[in-house]
């Protein structure tokens, strides 16, 4: 439960949960509903960047800071992807060390930043300082509409990855690791995205792609001029200096999560067999399993109702967040 079908799904199974409990700030995200999808990835994963050029087409290829030893068109070369910034040339992985946890707050800094990560029970009050600034300094319902995608990111990966526990989960060989994760994204499109909330995937992505950059994006991430409750609360890690490659670098997450979304797709399809759907090659080489193996997999582990708790979490999170904003708790 990473990446675009994981973050994109959290965020419909917390929009779930919060109209359920009759949240005022589910309008919110039900209007701006492709801000709110773009916030619970975008607005957390910097790294929606190429990995790699192909040397034999000349394109872009792989996805950030999942290395590449060949091209996955030709099987020939690769070169390092490298986005030009302000301050020069940055690969994915440079991106990531610079950026990461600015976004997830309680886990992913480099050991430099360390002591600026955000303890789990200090994190609705960052959460809440940063809507208050979304009314004040970045006004219309959008900031905050992408701002609710960002916690779902924050929360949802920290369950999933047991930085934070509440989730009781094991599938092949544990909760988060490689052979899983084909397996969840799998079964998450179409088990429970398709046929049991009728999603839309394609257009789901699209119009994720089609919202622009958020200046509030670089606010919450500490990467501007310290104003505002954030800086009340938590004054210190704020790097001004750093806006401008972090402009750059959002910019290409917009650019590249079109491509990315493709091959996402690519890698969800199913094909027809005597024995009923079959995913890619690839994905069973990866997983170790055949499609129905892997729905069978989900049912021993429970994996939907994992995803249930996941999106209480998310609702949870949503509400004390909204008794410390009281004008997110105003909303209509």
């Amino acid at each position: 439960m990473s990446g675009i079908v994981g973050h994109t799904f959290a965020a419909v199974l917390g929009l779930k949960a919060a109209a359920e409990r009759k949240l005022p700030l589910v309008a919110i995200a039900q209007r701006h509903f492709a801000s709110y999808t773009a916030g619970a990835y975008l607005g957390c994963d910097i790294q929606v960047m190429p990995e790699a050029i192909c040397v034999d087409t000349g394109r872009e290829v792989g996805f950030g800071t999942v290395p590449l030893e060949k091209s996955p068109l030709t099987g020939g070369a690769v070169r390092q992807f490298r986005l030009a910034t302000p301050d020069g040339p940055l690969t994915a992985h440079q991106v990531h060390e610079r950026f990461y946890g600015r976004s997830h707050l309680v886990f992913g800094w480099t050991k430099h930043d360390a002591e600026l990560r955000v303890p789990w029970d200090h994190l609705a009050d960052y959460f809440a300082a940063a809507i208050d600034d979304a009314f004040a300094l970045f006004p219309g319902e959008r900031p905050l509409a992408y701002a609710l995608g960002w916690i779902v990111h924050v929360v949802s990966d920290s369950l999933i990855k047991s930085i934070q526990p509440g989730l009781d989960l094991t599938l092949i060989d544990g909760k988060y690791t490689p052979r899983n994760r084909p397996v969840q994204d799998l079964v998450t499109f179409h088990e429970y995205g398709v046929k049991e909330f009728r999603l839309r995937w394609p257009s789901i992505f699209a119009d994720l792609a089609d919202t622009p950059v958020e200046p509030f994006q670089l606010h919450y991430m500490r990467a501007t001029a310290p104003r505002g409750e954030l800086t009340k609360l938590f004054p210190d890690g704020w790097r001004p200096e750093t806006e401008a490659t972090l402009r750059a670098v959002l910019a290409e997450n917009r650019r590249y999560v079109r491509q990315h979304a493709l091959d996402v797709l690519a890698s969800m399809e199913l094909h027809d067999t005597p024995h009923g759907p079959e995913c890619t090659d690839a994905q069973r080489e990866t997983s170790g399993l055949s499609y129905a193996e892997m729905l069978d997999a989900t049912k021993r582990a429970g994996f939907r109702q994992v995803l249930a708790q996941m999106g209480e979490q998310i609702a949870e999170m949503f509400a004390v967040v909204a008794h410390r904003a009281p004008q997110l708790a105003a909303l209509k």
